[in-house]
């Protein structure tokens, strides 16, 4: 519109006028606009890219890590015997606080829910439906079942679980402890499929999902049982830990929900499926 009113003008513009008169002021508008809408499509552009660049960050393949010496996966053998929780009747399950079989003991401490998203970074972040997901981790005590002294007779805070058609497992569970050492962390296996998770040979990723420092510090301190996971996680950090020191972005769990009632984990899990 205004280079239309500009061509209008330009024939009875003047060039004694001041500054060029209504025609040059008409110029400069004309200019400044046509400078704003570049740099809006430059700014347009730029966010474009960030969005893009956001999206293929979200489908990162997540790390391999250690199962570390707890696994019970048939890797290695506690007392002489392979330790192998995956071959327990009734492993697959939700609710992993209370242990199966001939063991009847119930972990303590604060409820949690934990969901993954299993999804196909091959293909486009695709959920991955029938996969299996194994996973274990520490008592509120930092104490693993099968293997720590005081708790080897019991299998709780282990579970197998089948993606749905979303990709989606879920656990209930306790929020783990802290112990020397290590970043507050649950371990996890990937497998093909329920058939195939007899054995950590045959898993397809293996990984660990870390928690949010200022997340774990308020537990800790506000829930009966961490006591001492309050000195342990002040003498770390994601620097200093053993697994986590090479970057955790995509093993970083979005944590929700209050102390009184019990928290929710989220974490989406990328395997090139």
């Amino acid at each position: 519109m205004l280079q239309q009113l500009y061509s209008r003008l330009r024939p009875a513009a003047h060039d004694d006028e001041p500054d060029g008169g209504l025609q040059m002021d008409l110029q400069r508008l004309i200019t400044q606009s046509n400078r704003r809408n570049a740099l809006r499509m430059v700014s347009l552009g730029g966010a474009a890219l960030a969005m893009s660049g956001t999206a293929r960050a979200a489908c990162s393949l997540i790390p391999q890590e250690t199962a570390g010496p707890y696994p019970g996966d048939g890797s290695n053998s506690v007392n002489g015997q392979i330790a192998n929780a995956l071959m327990l009747s009734g492993i697959q399950r939700h609710d992993i606080r209370t242990s199966i079989g001939s063991a009847s003991g119930t972990a303590p401490g604060l409820p949690m829910t934990i969901r993954l998203n299993v999804v196909n970074t091959a293909s486009s972040c695709a959920r991955l439906s029938g996969y299996a997901v194994y996973l274990w981790h520490c008592t509120r005590d930092g104490l693993y079942s099968m293997y720590s002294q005081g708790v080897q007779g019991e299998n709780y805070l282990r579970g197998l679980q089948t993606t749905d058609e979303d990709g989606i497992v879920s656990f209930k569970t306790i929020f783990p402890g802290c112990y020397a050492g290590r970043m507050p962390h649950i371990h996890f296996e990937v497998y093909r499929n329920a058939n195939t998770a007899t054995q950590f040979s045959n898993a397809l990723r293996t990984s660990q999902i870390a928690f949010p420092v200022a997340i774990c510090q308020r537990i800790y301190a506000n829930t009966d049982g961490y006591s001492a996971s309050v000195n342990n996680l002040a003498q770390m950090s994601f620097a200093t830990d053993n697994v986590f020191s090479d970057g955790y972005a995509t093993q970083l769990a979005t944590v929700g929900s209050t102390v009184t009632t019990g928290v929710t984990a989220t974490l989406q899990v990328g395997i090139s499926g």
